[in-house]
């Protein structure tokens, strides 16, 4: 397995299945241009397997962390370890460039993305998440 980091609309449309639809363009070249998006893609005998996505998040009393936006891994590839690789690698990332440290939401019975957290030792905090759909 090889993770790699994807900055060109390209690779990531080359990668499209893995995501819930296929990419957008315009979304795709805006997420990239921003130097606090990543994007991580793993592969296997060269095909996409998995990715993960993080975003820097800047708050001026508490500093830059990281926010593992989503993660995903193709059915035929799961249960390798590849999930977990990919989170280790964008924390590795979130270290290197500085951040205080990371967080993510998952739904409380997606079973497989909380074992994966708690494998890179996340901890559940008890949190409530709300949202805004436009």
């Amino acid at each position: 397995m090889e993770i790699r980091r994807v900055t060109s609309f390209d690779a990531v449309s080359a990668a499209g299945r893995l995501f819930d639809e296929p990419p957008r363009e315009v979304a795709t070249r805006r997420f990239l241009a921003e130097d606090g998006n990543h994007l991580l893609v793993a592969y296997v005998d060269g095909q996409a397997a998995g990715f993960v996505t993080g975003v820097e998040t800047t708050h001026p009393d508490k500093g830059t962390e990281m926010f593992v936006y989503e993660l995903g891994v193709e059915d035929e590839f799961q249960r390798r370890g590849i999930a977990t690789a990919l989170v280790e690698a964008l924390l590795l990332l979130a270290r290197e460039r500085g951040c205080f440290g990371a967080f993510t939401a998952t739904e409380p019975d997606n079973a497989a993305a909380l074992a994966t957290y708690a494998k890179v030792k996340a901890e559940a905090e008890p949190t409530v998440s709300l949202s805004w759909t436009f």
